[in-house]
């Protein structure tokens, strides 16, 4: 894996991005197949094609491997955030960008998506994967406080903002939860086709309504 560099002459922060998630991927599949304990650095070094150092280059510990695929068990939805319109409602835009995902998702990403709802699935009883969990939740509740901020026109650190986007961030940990605990025991992918319209009426409900409307 040939490093891209940056003017300065180390890695660039797109080419460290992928890297990690590569490393990820690898130790979430580990994790999954052979569990945490028996699965060691070399192990996930030797998965990927890198030396055990570059993986301790890159993360602190084997379990902090899993930071960036458990990310992505709620990147669409923190994406979809990013992306809402003034004009749209927050079940309207869902609603859209989930008919966009199905026609355009790659393979990887739906795989993705897997992996990370494995990830959440284990950390209920491997706590350094929860400690991986709690942090990517830490993380939504951060980014939801300025999406919310602009939407309603104050600064991502007011009290009320903020209160807003700890119980939205909340309830997208709780539902995340329950759907990857129904995938994996076994439901229909069908039978769970309206979690993201479970999302954007949580998020409502969580906020009180103070966030959910269309803009104009």
């Amino acid at each position: 894996m040939a490093a891209a560099r940056s003017a300065g002459g180390g890695m660039s922060d797109q080419r460290r991005h992928r890297v990690r998630l590569e490393i990820s991927r690898e130790a979430a599949r580990l994790f999954w197949e052979q569990g945490v304990d028996a699965t060691s650095g070399d192990q996930i070094a030797e998965a990927v094609g890198l030396s055990t150092r570059t993986i301790w280059r890159h993360f602190r510990s084997k379990e902090s491997c899993a930071e960036p695929v458990v990310m992505q068990g709620v990147e669409w939805e923190m994406a979809t955030l990013r992306s809402w319109p003034p004009e749209l409602s927050l079940e309207e835009h869902f609603s859209a960008e989930t008919v966009r995902f199905g026609r355009e998702a790659s393979t990887v990403e739906h795989l993705d998506q897997k992996l990370a709802l494995q990830m959440i699935h284990l950390a209920d009883q491997e706590p350094a994967l929860r400690t991986a969990w709690l942090m990517a939740c830490d993380q939504v509740e951060r980014e939801m406080a300025g999406i919310f901020g602009k939407r309603l026109n104050l600064p991502a650190d007011d009290l009320q903002v903020r209160l807003h986007a700890g119980a939205a961030a909340a309830a997208l940990r709780i539902i995340s939860e329950d759907i990857g605990n129904a995938l994996l025991g076994g439901a229909e992918a069908r039978e769970l086709a309206d979690a993201p319209e479970r999302v954007a009426r949580a998020v409502r409900r969580a906020t009180g309504g103070a966030v959910g409307d269309a803009l104009t």
